[in-house]
């Protein structure tokens, strides 16, 4: 049975990743990590990697907080390709991916996002959410498109806001809905490619 082979790009402490691969490990996602891509050096998803013998690389820096460098785009993608990679996941990746890496992967790039889009998007959206008097938020997982946090929308999940809620303890809520829901549509993408390859 053919199995979906992954990319995972991340910038942070890697918890969704960890997630991913604990499913991966553990039998019930059949899919294959073949390469985690982080922007920071010291980011704890390098770590993730490490622990799980999952080839990793580090982007350079460069001049640009929010986008790669082309040429670091450039070697980002031959990369990908010399893993055969099938589908990137963006787990807290945060930069913003231009038409290089958006062509050589149609379709092919998922993200996750602290909000049910397409309410807040944009960074720190669960403190957002709390400004705006919310009752409800949640997390959304969605295609990338050349927007921010604009793509069609695959799944999303909601949390409640509570009365006394704290940005921290509604991120933390946010963060644990994600790490159930990202692997559950990771699971059945695999599933689907399985199925059209048999």
């Amino acid at each position: 049975m053919r199995r979906l082979a992954l990319a995972i790009l991340g910038s942070g402490r890697g918890s969704n990743c960890r997630a991913i691969l604990e499913k991966i490990r553990d039998g019930t996602l059949l899919a294959d990590a073949r390469l985690i891509v982080s922007d920071v050096v010291d980011a704890g998803i390098v770590g993730v990697a490490r622990e799980f013998g999952v080839p990793s690389f580090v982007i350079p820096e460069g001049k640009w907080r929010t986008k790669l460098e082309p040429e670091a785009e450039q070697d980002l993608i031959r990369r990908l390709r010399e893993a055969q990679v099938d589908f990137l996941v963006l787990a807290g990746f945060m930069r913003i991916l231009k038409s290089p890496l958006l062509n050589a992967f149609p379709g092919r790039i998922i993200n996750l996002h602290p909000s049910l889009l397409p309410k807040f998007p944009g960074r720190a959206a669960w403190s957002q959410a709390l400004e705006a008097g919310e009752s409800v938020t949640g997390c959304t997982v969605h295609l990338v498109d050349s927007g921010i946090d604009t793509g069609r929308i695959i799944a999303q999940r909601e949390v409640p806001i509570l009365p006394d809620d704290s940005a921290e303890a509604l991120h933390e809520r946010i963060q644990q809905a994600e790490r159930e829901l990202y692997p559950a549509v990771i699971a059945k993408l695999a599933t689907e490619l399985a199925e059209a390859s048999t």
